[in-house]
């Protein structure tokens, strides 16, 4: 287990071998284990300002999703299983393992949530309570597409491009890309840190090729995946679900409801903010996710 220099305030940031790639893994804090899942295109400094909040009562671990930050690149196949959720989801089996933890709460944010659910799916005995951050599962977003949909997550349709249409264009200019969707400027609620993290990690090819592979997984074997399990099998733990007021998916979905359709035990609202709940409003996202993981049932 190799160290590193602390990244985030009262967090660790070591090596970890797991599941045949190695991960870039944050941790730290005591308590009960809670695996904190980052999204697109951002590493584990997305929870830089609430990790050390929730360490006070929870032990934290926070990795790099395989092809993101400073985690593993694996090599890419045709049916792009190697960037599933599903496969997404055994690493984090094997990362918690290597902590010594067999059984555990999680939360992801964005991309981080579409593995974060499929955890608590294929992995039930494993998941004890699951939060997802202004996400619906992946299928629920294909099946409903409309033009709205389609203008709002444009990425999705660009990224999932055969390789290597989109991979081109991103590496022509990867700083741009990364900050078109904030209209060009650097967005004043990343903090430096995480933002000069995030465009160290998006200016490597072999990053931008795993993001777009992970797209591509999404449109194919993550869509057949979830379309198999709908109506077969159900969340079982009890699911928080939190949103952006000002994002897409509270705009375009009854965002409980759909989660009603997937689990048993479901609860959530929205907070003021847009997308990035975690770095938007971090001591709301942090009491919320505190309120439902010490909540006794």
């Amino acid at each position: 287990m190799a160290k590193h220099p602390a990244m985030i305030d009262r967090l660790a940031i070591s090596e970890i071998d797991a599941n045949g790639l190695t991960f870039r893994v944050a941790h730290g804090g005591s308590g009960p284990p809670l695996l904190l899942l980052h999204g697109h295109p951002q590493t584990l400094m997305m929870w830089g300002r609430v990790a050390p909040i929730l360490a006070d009562h929870f032990t934290i671990i926070a990795p790099d999703l395989r092809g993101y930050g400073k985690s593993g690149k694996p090599a890419s196949s045709p049916d792009h299983m190697p960037h599933s959720k599903r496969t997404m989801a055994k690493d984090q089996i094997a990362i918690m393992q290597a902590f010594g933890h067999r059984r555990f709460s999680v939360a992801g944010h964005d991309r981080g949530g579409r593995v974060a659910y499929r955890l608590a799916l294929d992995h039930p005995d494993a998941v004890e309570r699951l939060a997802v951050l202004d996400i619906l599962p992946t299928y629920e977003h294909f099946a409903r597409t409309d033009m709205a949909f389609a203008l709002g997550y444009y990425h999705w349709f660009f990224l999932a491009q055969p390789f290597d249409r989109p991979e081109r264009a991103i590496m022509a200019d990867p700083d741009f890309w990364f900050l078109f969707r904030y209209g060009g400027k650097r967005p004043d609620f990343f903090t430096e840190a995480a933002l000069e993290d995030y465009l160290t990690c998006y200016r490597n090819p072999e990053t931008v090729h795993a993001t777009c592979e992970d797209y591509r997984a999404a449109a194919t074997i993550d869509f057949e995946i979830d379309k198999a399990d709908y109506g077969v099998r159900r969340i079982g733990c009890p699911l928080l679900a939190l949103w952006g007021a000002n994002g897409k998916v509270g705009e375009l979905y009854d965002v409980l409801s759909v989660w009603r359709d997937w689990a048993d035990y479901v609860s959530g609202r929205a907070l003021p903010c847009g997308h990035y709940l975690a770095e938007e409003k971090p001591d709301e996202t942090a009491a919320a996710l505190l309120a439902f993981l010490q909540r006794p049932d």
